[in-house]
């Protein structure tokens, strides 16, 4: 070290700063400074992008603050090795840490031109400079690594040294290649490859490894993209200077130089705005932001997902997000007065799909541009959400199966009701409601007397009204919050049944999922996995799931919600191709529209919501959307073409899966099929109606029918028919003789007479039940 800086008190000042009135000082302090200077620099590891992948593994995003991807030596190609060595450092692997012959040749030419025209820095210490960029937290930091002064280059000697000392030269080499600055966005070699040539560092071809060689030395003023002159050139310097030192031969120097560039640029793509999901990329971000595992704060948060070299690995289905982005777009336009969105969940996992909003991600208002996303919850998209209309019934719904009202329960639904709300329980300790409460149903319909299955198919509200009366409010909200919809306290009330909170799609269609679940609750998640740049798991997100409802509460809850695609459902004009349960939604002056329809493997929920240029809620009624004009919304009518567009595309990756019926006698007023039981012995009838959850009788005496005597004839109800769980049914023994109807009376003539005209109409013919359907 006494050694060295003996020698280079002259030699660095006159590299370091203008030549003139600085020798006598370098000479005098240099040794002092470069023993107060710490040993080593410690070499954190490189910013490097991180990827955002599909379920799939297919890429759907890159974030990066330095787009970098770090490679071993052994993945660079030799030529590209010779190239940079060559025209940055040759003998570096000959010098240490400083190169004597280069270093003395760059301050003779820096005295003859009174200034520093050309550097001698080794490769070794260009590193140095770079790491202390690269590892700059503050803009005082930033200065100091590029301050043209004494200073500087004692300092960046020092860490050489250190480096030198404690590093192998492939080490030093492979650091500098992935930390150097290549320009227009790219930092390291592969990154460099890529962006430029569309290819591998370890494919580099000369031509294409002289070209990025020569970018080191000034990145912006050899960019090829901006200045293919000054690029050319550049490029053929260093295919000069390799063939000076024989790595290349002449002739092969010439014929590469007579060579365009041949630039195939691979456009940088930095966040979710480049993304083929970028609302669902945005998700993602947002809710790794949320957890405090990957950092103290959201800023640390966000430098890790940044600049970490991570793999997140997410739940989208990239075929499911197609078909998601296609619906929406073709019902609601980015400038209409209205947003559409849609979001897919897995029952049972609570892995989210897709996320698609008819507002595409931009600053451009004018052409309908975005940055809020209106499909997921506030915390993570932005937006206020849209009141859910009868979307929140089932929530009433479930809890009055679990407290056990049967199915069949039946209110008179009239076209409207003033109801005291003192009549309706609330939470225990949480005080009465006070007032009343005057609820209609839709277009002033009066319904008559429904029950639990038709109520619901209506989507009667005065029916929900008196159903909620005999729940209490408590349960359902409770059951709303467990299952992913949030609804404040303040907003507990009566009126809740009807949608009065503002939710958000993803919320819906979790809630949704749990039901399709058999009562399961899972947490929407967007992320499986972190992985570093090693492929070494950061972290898990596994699923988050408790059971929030008996599961046969769950299975009576889907075979209910059937019903709303089903002849008399509000949804029935919507097409399904496997068993589906669902629910219709529409805000009392139509500012929103939703159809939520789920399988047992899928829970989708699609919405269109009306908003001004203030973006404040407005009515869709009058609005043209899509390209149609909408005079009254609702649910199916409006929003369910884009459920159903998605749901068409999507259904044949789908297992064809049945919801499941509950154990026989779990729910009261379960609404069962019949099984047919003709030809049976009435011990096995009997053994199979009750295992169905039916009471069994057997009439006396036996009748008519071409079943085998003894065996069953007929049941009342007949075999097909429906009947609720716990109801009788009667098995009718079979004589083992058919059944013969009388011959009819022959018809006689009717005779004219003078006045009027005379008939004779025959005896009915008398019915009896035969064999039936079974």
């Amino acid at each position: 070290m006494a050694m060295v800086s003996a020698v280079l008190g002259l030699v660095v000042a006159g590299l370091a700063i203008p030549f003139a009135g600085v020798l006598g000082f370098a000479a005098r302090d240099v040794a002092d400074s470069m023993r107060d200077l710490p040993a080593a620099l410690e070499t954190k590891p490189l910013p490097q992008r991180t990827r955002i992948l599909a379920k799939d593994g297919s890429p759907i995003a890159t974030l990066y603050d330095e787009n970098r991807v770090s490679v071993p030596l052994t993945s660079v190609a030799e030529v590209m090795r010779q190239a940079v060595i060559s025209i940055e450092d040759y003998r570096f692997y000959q010098h240490g840490a400083l190169d004597l012959k280069g270093t003395m040749r760059a301050l003779v030419t820096n005295a003859g031109a009174g200034g520093v025209v050309q550097g001698g820095s080794s490769i070794t210490q260009q590193m140095v400079k770079l790491t202390l960029l690269s590892q700059a937290k503050t803009k005082e930091d930033q200065l100091a690594a590029k301050e043209q002064t004494f200073a500087r280059k004692i300092r960046e000697l020092r860490y050489a040294i250190a480096f030198e000392e404690n590093y192998s030269k492939d080490w030093i080499l492979e650091r500098y290649l992935n930390i150097a600055y290549f320009g227009d966005g790219v930092y390291g070699i592969q990154a460099a490859a890529r962006h430029f040539f569309s290819t591998d560092a370890k494919r580099l071809t000369l031509g294409q490894a002289a070209t990025l060689a020569g970018l080191v030395k000034n990145p912006v003023g050899y960019d090829p993209t901006n200045n293919p002159g000054k690029a050319l050139s550049r490029r053929n310097t260093v295919l000069e200077r390799m063939a000076e030192l024989r790595v290349i031969p002449v002739a092969t120097a010439e014929a590469e130089a007579a060579k365009p560039i041949g630039l195939k640029i691979t456009p940088n793509r930095n966040g979710c705005m480049f993304s083929r999901a970028p609302f669902f990329c945005d998700y993602v971000m947002a809710y790794l932001l949320e957890d405090p595992a990957l950092g103290a704060t959201k800023e640390a948060r966000k430098s890790l997902l940044e600049s970490g070299g991570l793999t997140i690995q997410t739940t989208i289905d990239v075929r499911f997000q197609q078909a998601a982005d296609d619906a929406v777009s073709r019902y609601v336009y980015p400038t209409d007065n209205a947003i559409g969105g849609l979001a897919m969940v897995e029952p049972g996992t609570g892995e989210v799909r897709a996320i698609s909003q008819s507002r595409p991600m931009g600053l451009n208002e004018r052409r309908g541009e975005s940055f809020i996303n209106y499909v997921v919850p506030k915390k993570y998209g932005g937006s206020g959400g849209f009141l859910p209309g009868s979307t929140f019934k089932p929530f009433v719904l479930a809890a009055a199966i679990r407290q056990g009202i049967p199915l069949t329960t039946t209110f008179n639904a009239p076209a409207d009701l003033s109801l005291a709300q003192g009549n309706f329980a609330n939470c225990p300790g949480a005080g009465n409601f006070v007032g009343t409460w005057d609820v209609g149903n839709a277009g002033n319909q009066n319904a008559g007397a429904r029950n639990l299955y038709t109520g619901t198919a209506g989507s009667i509200n005065t029916f929900y009204a008196q159903l909620e009366m005999k729940t209490g409010v408590c349960e359902p909200w409770q059951l709303a919050n467990k299952m992913g919809v949030t609804v404040p306290v303040k907003e507990r009330q009566p009126a809740m049944v009807l949608g009065t909170s503002v939710t958000s799609p993803l919320e819906v269609a979790e809630a949704y999922a749990t039901f399709g679940a058999r009562g399961i609750h899972c947490a929407s998640r967007p992320v499986t996995a972190l992985l570093d740049a090693n492929k070494n798991v950061v972290k898990e997100y596994p699923k988050d799931c408790t059971q929030v409802l008996p599961s046969a509460v769950a299975d009576a809850v889907n075979d209910v919600l059937q019903g709303a695609f089903r002849s008399g459902g509000t949804a029935s004009g919507i097409p399904i191709s496997q068993p589906t349960a669902g629910k219709t939604g529409t805000e009392t002056k139509s500012w929103a529209t939703w159809l939520t329809g789920y399988t047992p493997n899928l829970a989708m929920s699609a919405f269109i919501g009306g908003v001004n240029d203030e973006g404040h809620p407005i009515s869709l009624n009058g609005q043209s959307v899509g390209g149609r004009y909408i005079g009254n919304g609702s649910g199916a009518g409006t929003t369910g073409p884009i459920w159903s567009a998605a749901m068409s595309a999507i259904a044949q990756w789908l297992p064809d899966t049945n919801f499941q019926i509950p154990p026989p006698g779990e729910i009261k007023g379960f609404i069962l099929t019949v099984p047919s039981t003709g030809g049976m012995g009435v011990k096995r009838a009997t053994d199979l109606l009750e295992s169905k959850g039916f009471n069994v009788t057997v009439s006396s005496g036996e009748v008519d029918s071409s079943y085998p005597q003894g065996t069953v004839a007929y049941t009342s109800p007949g075999g097909g028919g429906s009947a609720s769980s716990g109801d009788l049914i009667t098995i009718y023994v079979s004589d083992g003789t058919p059944y013969v109807p009388p011959p009819k009376k022959p018809t006689k003539k009717p005779t004219k007479k003078p006045t009027g005209t005379a008939t004779t109409t025959p005896a009915p013919t008398e019915t009896k039940p035969g064999n039936g359907n079974g």
